[in-house]
């Protein structure tokens, strides 16, 4: 067997532990599968050391836990699934363990350690890169010549992440992923329309790499679906955010600094090799046409969601929001109800209700881009043949008029 390479050596607060504290627990191992990466998951019961290194010959990831125990006969392994086809775990001479993840090819592995929240205790986590990650396509137009709008969305949460929960064990992400598919399906049906989801199932995207997922696929619109939570269970209704300015001013100068994202198009111009001052007059008009976008095709969701259910926010709400921050393309994100409401978790988990949010979704979506239908679309084309249509239905109901 041959040392591949040495990746880290970590550790999450392990100086703030007494030397004589108890050895951690390895409770489960968890493991999800996406098209572009595998995630394992360890939960344990405190914070830990670990080394982490690959081996070839075959090819596998180790990952030694310093003073980490677990009920070896009971611990719950996952099966394999995307790049790993097994998970192995051993005790150690040291006392402590070693995860062994067998997998089918060379991967470069990353790993982080998770503090406690609200569903799971500290958690460490390795993903597992390899190279099936999305390419940039090419628009494909039809006879003549069109292309079709296309709405990128969003489920949000995924794999170890479930987002909120309700009082039932009604899981954000499930719920989410569930109206996006909805909402994908109604926008296929739409003539000139054409949805791509950033996750199309249960795992998780990083929030940057949604974005470019939506940025990649060329998208005309960026729809992130959530179901919202609070402490109060009575709190209910629907909401709808875009960007807010702040953050749009930070993420402005986070593009500028990076050179990678530079180099990329924005809004169809390259600003690599733009001057400084001209970069950040083009950044902020795009970003500023991007935000104006987002609050009218939001406001015209939210007068949707309205039909169907009761409001939290009668008005376009903004706010600092990661996955908000394309710079050119229109984004939001809608709060479809509140899970730690019991009636509304109850509706969130009726398929019916679903496709009512997914219909309304859709409709606002719509409406939105028949009144702003970017140039040289189907939609465009559609559009006008509609004005047209309708300004022939007045003049023929015109009264004739005469001597």
């Amino acid at each position: 067997m041959r040392l591949l390479h040495w990746i880290s050596a970590c550790a999450l607060a392990a100086a703030a532990l007494p030397a004589a504290a108890d050895p951690a627990l390895l409770h489960e191992v968890r493991l999800w599968a996406s098209p572009d990466s595998t995630r394992v998951v360890l939960d344990l019961s405190a914070a830990v050391s670990y080394t982490m290194f690959s081996l070839s010959g075959p090819e596998r990831i180790v990952v030694d836990l310093e003073q980490v125990g677990a009920d070896l006969e009971h611990l719950r392994l996952p099966e394999g699934a995307g790049v790993v086809t097994g998970v192995r775990v051993a005790p150690r001479d040291n006392g402590g363990l070693r995860i062994v993840l067998d997998v089918k090819e060379p991967v470069e592995p990353k790993s982080f350690l998770t503090p406690p929240n609200e569903t799971y205790s500290y958690r460490l986590v390795v993903d597992l890169g390899h190279d099936q990650t999305l390419r940039p396509v090419k628009v494909a137009p039809d006879a003549n010549g069109q292309r079709d709008v296309v709405i990128a969305i969003d489920a949000g949460h995924g794999g170890e992440d479930p987002g909120a929960i309700g009082k039932n064990g009604t899981r954000e992400k499930d719920v989410a992923l569930a109206v996006a598919r909805r909402l994908a399906e109604r926008i296929n049906a739409e003539p000139g329309m054409r949805a791509v989801l950033t996750r199309t199932g249960d795992y998780f995207v990083p929030f940057r790499e949604r974005i470019r997922r939506a940025r990649i696929q060329q998208s005309d619109m960026f729809i992130s679906v959530h179901a919202d939570a609070f402490v109060n269970r009575s709190v209910r209704g629907s909401s709808v955010y875009v960007l807010s300015t702040r953050r749009a001013s930070s993420e402005a100068a986070r593009w500028l600094a990076d050179r990678e994202n530079a180099a990329d198009l924005i809004g169809g111009v390259s600003l690599d090799d733009k001057g400084d001052v001209l970069a950040s007059v083009l950044l902020d008009l795009s970003q500023n046409a991007s935000i104006s976008a987002s609050r009218d095709a939001a406001a015209h969701v939210l007068t949707e969601l309205d039909r169907v259910g009761q409001l939290k926010k009668s008005e376009v709400q903004h706010a600092s929001l990661i996955v908000l921050t394309s710079p050119d393309v229109p984004s939001m994100l809608v709060e479809t109800a509140y899970i730690s409401n019991p009636e509304e978790e109850r509706r969130l988990r009726d398929p019916a209700h679903q496709g009512q949010l997914a219909g309304a979704i859709h409709l606002g979506v719509r409406r939105y881009f028949y009144e702003n239908p970017p140039p040289g679309t189907r939609i465009a084309m559609l559009a006008a043949q509609e004005r047209a249509r309708l300004a022939s239905s007045t003049i023929l109901e015109l009264p004739l008029t005469g001597t």
